[in-house]
């Protein structure tokens, strides 16, 4: 099969023909038909995450069953599917809870193995991490859930718990903020978009937000305080940053809740945060590792009933060969919205 080979951190990929995958007794073989290209990605190919080199990232995939292992029983070769990007085992105490994305013994396809930048992907314990597609959903689409999506869908409703009436902040309009804007918008809440691309901005407005902030413009909570009344209901930082979470905890009222979806490295990883806010005024912190796969019938019903559309989401369109490209421009933030990559 091909695929774009990762030799050596921040170099251009080379796409090359490398030996197709073979299912675990417990996996599937899926076939590549389309896949994100994602900043998670590109924290890998910089060297953020480690991987072993040689390697194969990707990790948003949408595609048909090729081949699956002795031991499967649900999914069959022919089915449309996605997966998440936290793949559970099934068996330890948080997959019989229910909590795949938290899996014990979790395999993230595209980090810790080969990933969907490539024709073909091994996906392990296939009767847990397979979702099938619903026939009219489209591969692009159902790509574009990935991990920005699902995980958006994630910092909303399951952990900030937004209901219609809320004021939501979401700081960064790159491709998790504005899925996270579009979704907020969709339960009925106000969203305000935080950026410092005029651009973005405009985009985020345009599929949900009822105003926008400039992070350059200074003092950003403040103007959140002023537009919502008093502060936030939940605030999401979708970028990764000490400065964007000083500011989501500063935005928020009482009993608020910060909503980390951004990952952040090295220095940045071990961010001070202002726990006297925290007590002083009941926030909560809450984190997130993608979402179980329990809850993807939800989104899919949401997504036929058109309550919430990935599809606007996609931005650009590019093939194989083009994955080195996008990654490079991931390093000056170059991107609105989700580029999807046909295999």
């Amino acid at each position: 099969m091909r695929a774009a080979v990762m030799s050596a951190h921040g170099e251009p990929l080379s796409v090359e023909q490398v030996a197709d995958p073979d299912p675990a007794p417990h996996g599937a073989v899926v076939e590549v038909k389309a896949t994100g290209v994602c900043r998670s990605d590109w924290h890998a190919w910089q060297g953020h995450d480690p991987v072993q080199l040689p390697h194969v990232g990707g990790h948003e995939c949408a595609g048909v069953v090729l081949a699956v292992g002795s031991e499967v029983r649900r999914a069959q070769v022919g089915d449309r599917v996605t997966l998440p990007f936290c793949c559970g085992c099934g068996a330890c105490a948080s997959c019989v809870d229910g909590e795949t994305q938290l899996c014990l013994e979790a395999i993230h396809p595209g980090f810790v193995t080969w990933g969907s930048f490539a024709e073909q992907i091994a996906v392990p314990h296939a009767d847990v991490n397979l979702v099938t597609l619903p026939d009219e959903l489209e591969f692009e689409a159902a790509a574009a859930l990935g991990c920005r999506f699902i995980t958006a869908w994630a910092g909303v409703h399951i952990h900030g718990g937004v209901r219609a009436g809320d004021w939501v902040v979401v700081h960064g309009c790159g491709g998790v903020g504005l899925a996270a804007t579009m979704i907020a918008s969709a339960a009925g809440a106000g969203v305000i978009a935080v950026d410092l691309d005029p651009g973005k901005l405009a985009t985020a407005e345009r599929i949900g937000a009822v105003a926008s902030v400039d992070a350059g413009a200074g003092d950003v909570p403040g103007r959140i305080r002023e537009l919502t009344g008093g502060g936030a209901h939940v605030s999401i930082d979708a970028i990764g940053s000490p400065a964007v979470i000083s500011a989501s905890i500063g935005s928020l009222r009482r009993r608020g809740v910060h909503v980390q979806i951004g990952l952040l490295y090295g220095s940045d990883a071990t961010p001070p945060v202002a726990m006297d806010d925290v007590y002083n005024r009941e926030l909560r912190i809450a984190g997130t590792m993608g979402m179980a796969v329990r809850h993807y019938p939800k989104v899919l019903r949401s997504i036929a009933n058109r309550v919430v559309d990935p599809r606007p989401l996609i931005t650009k369109r590019i093939g194989l060969d083009g994955i080195s490209n996008e990654l490079a421009l991931m390093s000056s933030f170059g991107q609105t919205g989700v580029t999807v990559a046909t295999i």
